[in-house]
């Protein structure tokens, strides 16, 4: 069964992202960290943009060579595109980005600059819909958007240091093969919003239910400035 690649219709604000993106993975340092009897986690940082997140340590980096492919093959191939995304398979691949049906949760991270135009537009409505549809506004419009039965899990708006904000949005969708994913992501700005910062996790609901203290340490560590 062939299925429309979704960032085809769901990446509609990435128009505005804007050439020499720096993603996560350009300057990517990773420095492994753990506490006795806690599990261990990797810190994932872009010095240049500022930008760190942690992921534990058993869960897999995607190589470049292997996302890009991935995300070609969803209509995002483009000069100055980077990206970075780790996966808890056994079998790690990046074709595992939107892929629904997931039985280990996978994360993808950037950091875009935006152009001018999209730059004066930004909302939280806009971050929101970075990715999917998640507004009601934008579901409303979206009437060709492939995922269905939408469900809101959690709606929160993020205020941090320097002026960074935007929101984290936890939702679930139906696949047109039946799956039905819980997707958790951050979607971040900064003060002169110029600068997206977008952080996702996403597989089946089951499994996002059996490994909701990680990914919510995952979401939670995703930090513009020092991670300390």
């Amino acid at each position: 069964m062939e299925v429309t690649p979704l960032t085809n219709r769901a990446f509609r604000s990435r128009r505005g992202l804007t050439g020499g993106l720096t993603l996560l993975f350009g300057a990517l340092t990773m420095i492994g960290l753990s506490a006795c009897g806690a599990p261990g986690y990797t810190y994932v940082a872009d010095d240049s943009a500022g930008t760190f997140y942690k992921v534990p340590v058993g869960w897999h980096q995607i190589s470049q060579k292997n996302l890009d492919t991935a995300l070609q093959a969803e209509g995002l191939s483009g000069d100055g595109i980077w990206s970075t995304a780790f996966d808890g398979a056994t079998s790690p691949s990046g074709n595992d980005f939107l892929a629904p049906g997931l039985s280990q949760p996978f994360v993808f991270a950037e950091v875009g600059t935006l152009s001018s135009t999209a730059s004066a537009e930004v909302s939280y409505n806009m971050l929101r819909d970075f990715l999917f549809p998640v507004s009601s506004s934008a579901r409303s419009e979206d009437t060709n958007f492939p995922l269905t039965d939408f469900k809101s899990l959690l709606d929160q708006t993020i205020t941090a240091k320097q002026g960074v904000h935007g929101v984290r949005e936890t939702f679930q969708y139906t696949f047109p093969t039946g799956e039905t994913d819980t997707f958790d992501e951050d979607s971040l700005t900064n003060a002169d919003q110029t600068v997206v910062y977008y952080l996702l996790v996403h597989c089946t609901a089951s499994c996002y239910t059996q490994n909701q203290n990680a990914i919510n340490t995952v979401m939670t560590s995703f930090t513009i400035g020092s991670p300390t």
